[in-house]
């Protein structure tokens, strides 16, 4: 009796061996099939599930935004100068790629709900691009999916609630539909570049 105990828990643990290696494979396979697109390694967990408004007034989930291929964009719509040339360079960018057979989704998150109201994200988006989805949401919202994302932001003169600048950050995220984030690419790519980083991904789905 003691050998058919001692026999089940070795077949056990061959089991368990088994499973966790062809695991460690898939997995390995899964991180390594975009390796060759990245410009270095991205390190920990980036992204995931959250909860906004649309420039419809619509409360959307990133299952309902993120049908397809995306180019997820941090920004505000009152900043003079980076957000708008980046916002357009990202459109730049779904254009090139639509040229080339690829189809993209422009998403803009602004971390400045108090001015960035619904119909201001509706002109803004309107005016970028046909597709654009504008994202806003409550202060606590916006936290959440900044945080997730590893968004910094600073609201500068406090005093003043009509006129104020954000400091943030500014990048770009490739964000794929059932995978989720999968790269972010820096503001000095010209639109053309980054097209061609996204293409990349692409053509490994």
């Amino acid at each position: 009796m003691q050998k058919f105990y001692a026999m089940l828990v070795l077949v056990a643990i061959a089991i368990s061996l088994i499973t966790i290696t062809v695991y460690v494979l898939i997995f390995k396979n899964e991180v390594n099939i975009f390796a060759e697109c990245r410009g270095g390694q991205v390190a920990g967990n980036i992204g995931g599930s959250f909860s906004l408004i649309n420039q419809d007034g619509l409360v959307v989930t990133d299952i309902d935004v993120i049908k397809e291929p995306s180019l997820l964009y941090f920004g505000y719509t009152f900043c003079p100068d980076i957000c708008p040339l980046d916002t357009y360079r990202n459109v730049e960018a779904v254009r090139v790629l639509d040229k080339k057979g690829f189809s993209v989704t422009p998403i803009f998150v602004t971390f400045d709900p108090q001015r960035d109201t619904t119909e201001v994200l509706k002109e803004f988006s309107d005016f970028m691009h046909p597709k654009m989805i504008a994202l806003t949401g409550s202060v606590e919202q916006i936290k959440k999916i900044t945080k997730k994302y590893r968004v910094y932001y600073k609201k500068q003169n406090n005093d003043d609630e009509q006129n104020y600048l954000i400091d943030h950050t500014a990048f770009t995220y490739l964000v794929l539909p059932e995978i989720g984030f999968v790269d972010f690419f820096r503001r000095e790519l010209t639109a053309e570049q980054l097209a061609d980083k996204v293409a990349c991904f692409m053509r490994k789905i």
